[in-house]
């Protein structure tokens, strides 16, 4: 009898459920009641009218789709304006734009760095660094969270030429910033590169929002490249890599997900120019957010909660357990609030977490009516 070659699938669901790890698409109506704090439109731009009628007008333009890739028939007229825009507004000489923020990841560590060369990369990194990363060959030594000492100890003690230091801005998890000033300062001193994913800081750090390393000013620097997503603040999808012309030269000969992936849509790239003009021309709502994710924090501790204290957007509150998050996720959507349920292999601590994101459209109304929702439905301590 010829065996299942899928029965190990099987095994695993099992495993999973055990754990309480198991995930659904849940996909949702155009319209809902519930107040979405689980998604990352920062800005609240992705339904502003300009935006949508940026996206509408591009694809009547420029078509549905890129039709290729960008060194095919994927690069437009409008590529090459957004990326133009988006250097000058991040403080970087040059931009390339590519189809999503993980692409832009694995391109910019890839093309970075290779065998024989090193690759110092936070143990708080988004999953596409890591990626990044496995795919880069190089060999890869995890620093200790957020600490310029380690890295510098690592950079001081490599055998290899070439170093790569990769690190986010804001961390997705927990919401907390890169020192990216000083780690500036540890890569110049050891002559190493500085990569900066800022997919959680466009839009919300900075002057008017131009993103962590702008705000810490380290943009423009020789040897600092950003990447940045165009699915957040900006409301709509795509990712870029911001940096020397040089390096964005490099990253159009060598980068894969470059050469070998279709170009973003034209719809995309529309509806993220028009969202970053729009920024440029109101930067309170970069400020606005920071407010309203410092309301939910203080909101939620005077409630008795243990939440990271946020210095972007993301709000995180701890969860007993694995089990206890999706329980507490459900409840508040069932209240009509939605929320993030970080659970293992999301988090790197193994800490199951709620994530907020504060948007810069919620009212002081907003703001209160989900705090009230998340402290009223918080799973109650087990009894002694």
């Amino acid at each position: 009898m010829a065996q299942d070659p899928f029965e190990w699938i099987e095994d695993a669901s099992r495993r999973r459920e055990r754990a309480g790890l198991v995930r659904t698409l849940r996909p949702r109506p155009a319209d809902s009641s519930v107040l979405d704090l689980a998604g990352n439109d920062y800005l609240g731009l992705t339904r502003h009218p300009e935006v949508t009628s940026a996206a509408g007008a591009a694809a009547r333009r420029w078509g549905a789709g890129a039709t290729g890739s960008r060194l095919v028939t994927g690069s437009t007229e409008l590529h090459a304006e957004l990326e133009a825009e988006l250097a000058a507004f991040c403080g970087f000489e040059a931009a390339l734009v590519l189809a999503s923020g993980y692409a832009a990841n694995l391109a910019a560590v890839t093309a970075l760095s290779a065998a024989g060369s090193l690759i110092v990369s936070d143990a708080g990194n988004h999953a596409s660094i890591v990626d990044g990363c496995r795919l880069s060959r190089a060999r890869t030594e995890i620093a200790a969270h957020a600490d310029p000492d380690a890295v510098r100890r690592i950079l001081g003690h490599r055998p290899e030429q070439r170093a790569l230091v990769v690190t986010d801005s804001v961390f997705s998890v927990d919401g907390d910033a890169a020192p990216l000033e000083a780690l500036s300062g540890v890569c110049r001193e050891q002559g190493a590169a500085l990569l900066v994913d800022d997919a959680h800081g466009l839009g919300v750090l900075g002057h008017g929002g131009r993103g962590a390393p702008y705000a810490a000013g380290v943009s423009g620097g020789d040897g600092v490249v950003a990447t940045l997503t165009l699915s957040k603040s900006l409301g709509a999808q795509g990712g870029a890599v911001l940096g020397p012309a040089r390096v964005i030269a490099h990253l159009v000969n060598t980068a894969r997900t470059l050469i070998f992936d279709t170009g973003l849509a034209p719809a995309a790239a529309g509806a993220a120019l028009a969202a970053l003009r729009l920024l440029g021309r109101e930067p309170r709502r970069a400020a606005r957010v920071r407010a309203v994710a410092r309301a939910l924090h203080g909101g939620l501790t005077a409630r008795g909660l243990t939440a990271v204290r946020p210095d972007a957007a993301v709000v995180s509150v701890r969860a007993p357990s694995p089990g206890a998050a999706v329980e507490w996720a459900a409840a508040c959507r069932a209240a009509g609030l939605g929320v993030g349920c970080f659970r293992p292999p999301s988090v790197p601590d193994g800490v199951s977490r709620l994530r907020l994101t504060a948007r810069a459209d919620l009212t002081d109304e907003q703001i209160a009516r989900a705090v009230s929702i998340v402290a009223g439905t918080a799973p109650r301590p087990a009894a002694g």
